[in-house]
């Protein structure tokens, strides 16, 4: 128990950068849907470009992010500042590389992409992921130092950044300036400089111990993180393969213009992404750490009931009042919001296999992982391919919920062979069925009801939800400070 409220601590602070963090960009979201119209397909420009760089983020750090926890762990084998140094080493020498091959091929790239009009947008890019990738290390390196305080605050400063200067040239500046041009690049020039910001207050990270490149050290390291750079790969497309082929299957304008309903549209439904990040954050150190206890498997479960509880919560609140977060992005974007739930249900499943996940990566087989995420993704990729000229976006929606599907109930059973855990599977599934009934409720709620008619009805399911949950797995007599006023 002492455990799980170190672990519930950190996935507070971390939070804090997280969901406070992701929900301060969504401020974001509604600022450019406004300045850029649906029917212009700028937005698609965004979407398709963060795509590509969430892609790039992956291959850059080539899986040692979780490296770096598992070596870093085995003090009695290796000087942590060794695996710390050779860590960063690796990584920026691949950010290097990338970076002067992008600028080498650049026209030939932005060819293909079809941004020959804007190359500058892929170098841009392209040097802003590098940097990010070299800095997921020393990030990392805070949260194995367990200074959860400085990495929250690094993270919302680099959010609070990034919205006053996206505020000022997308909103006041053409207010202020006559004939002032709102372009789509300056999204991506503030994004660099949000991340250049960052170097100088990482410093203390990277400075006061001996820059070491330990080769046999390396290779062991890469020997355990190559599959999961394979699963890495295969996990970012099961999130952003159909953004980056979706412009393949529907050309020119009407192309930018729905992936650019369906990117806005699904960012309502990154709530789910932003429980499960938080959650990841304070999660793996503390998997990692803490493998050697007896009880460990035991806290693996009760920590997997509790997610799925949260997550299924949150998808109810967000299906509940979609009529009023609707209004985050702008009016002539709401044609994509059935993909809302969908989506939703497709990132809880998402946030179950990371939780899965952990039994190969303790026994290091950490292939097994690359591979279920490679057929996940092939279901992904398959359905995008044959449905999308047929159903738009929607086929996309579909084919995530699909994959990560694939993926989750592949790695529960080979992970029931190898690692055992004993979850508490009816319990979760009753969970799940409730969450259905009260899903279905909400969606036969008539639409010609008046709004404040249709909320009650969905603030009701909630509570009930609530209720459920408080009876039989937080009872208020176990709660800090107010359970003393419900014990008999």
């Amino acid at each position: 128990m002492a455990q799980l409220k170190s672990l519930a601590k950190d996935t507070v602070i971390y939070g804090l950068s997280s969901i406070v963090g992701r929900f301060l960009n969504y401020l974001l979201t509604p600022l450019y849907t406004h300045q850029l119209a649906a029917n212009s397909g700028e937005y698609g420009i965004v979407t398709e470009m963060y795509s590509y760089t969430a892609l790039m983020l992956v291959l850059l750090t080539f899986g040692m992010e979780t490296t770096f926890f598992r070596f870093i762990n085995k003090h009695e084998e290796y000087n942590p500042m060794h695996v710390y140094s050779t860590t960063l080493i690796a990584v920026a020498s691949v950010g290097v590389a990338f970076v002067a091959i992008v600028l080498a091929c650049l026209s030939g790239i932005a060819s293909f992409l079809d941004y020959t009009a804007h190359p500058e947008y892929i170098a841009v890019m392209a040097v802003c992921v590098a940097v990010d990738a070299f800095l997921c290390i020393p990030f990392a390196y805070l949260r194995y130092q367990r200074k959860a305080v400085k990495f929250a605050s690094l993270k919302l400063f680099n959010i609070a950044l990034s919205i006053v200067l996206n505020l000022l040239f997308f909103y006041f500046l053409p207010l202020w300036v006559e004939g002032f041009e709102i372009r789509v690049g300056n999204v991506f020039y503030i994004n660099l400089f949000c991340t250049l910001i960052l170097l100088p207050l990482l410093s203390r990270e990277l400075r006061g111990f001996p820059w070491v490149f330990d080769k046999r050290l390396m290779r062991k390291m890469w020997q355990y993180a190559w599959p999961i750079l394979l699963l890495g790969i295969a996990g970012i497309l099961n999130q952003t393969a159909d953004k980056i082929i979706f412009r393949h299957l529907v050309t020119g304008e009407e192309g930018k213009v729905q992936l650019g309903v369906y990117g806005a549209c699904v960012k309502i439904a990154m709530i789910m992404a932003m429980i499960t990040q938080t959650f990841r954050y304070a999660y793996e150190p503390f998997v990692f750490a803490g493998e050697k206890d007896k009880d460990s498997k035991q806290t693996y479960a009760r920590a997997m009931k509790y997610y799925l509880i949260f997550t299924l919560l949150a998808f109810l609140i967000v299906v509940a009042y979609l009529d009023i977060l609707k209004y985050i992005i702008a009016a002539d974007y709401w044609q994509g919001l059935r993909v809302v739930p969908i989506v939703m249900a497709a990132e809880i499943m998402m946030g179950v296999y990371f939780n899965l996940s952990f039994w190969y990566k303790l026994i290091d087989r950490t292939i097994w992982g690359a591979w279920f995420s490679g057929i996940g993704c092939a279901v992904l990729i398959a359905i995008n391919i044959v449905f999308i000229p047929i159903y738009g976006y929607m086929a996309c929606a579909w084919a995530g919920f699909a994959g990560y599907a694939t993926s989750m109930v592949l790695s529960y059973f080979v992970g029931q062979k190898y690692y055992p855990i004993d979850y508490p599977l009816k319990s979760m599934g009753a969970y799940v069925l409730i969450t259905l009934f009260f899903f279905t409720a909400m969606q036969m709620v008539p639409a010609e009801w008046p709004l404040w008619l249709r909320l009650s009805v969905n603030t009701l399911c909630i509570v009930l939800f609530i209720a459920h949950v408080v009876h039989y797995d937080f009872p208020l007599q176990s709660l800090p400070v107010v359970g003393k006023y419900f014990r008999k």
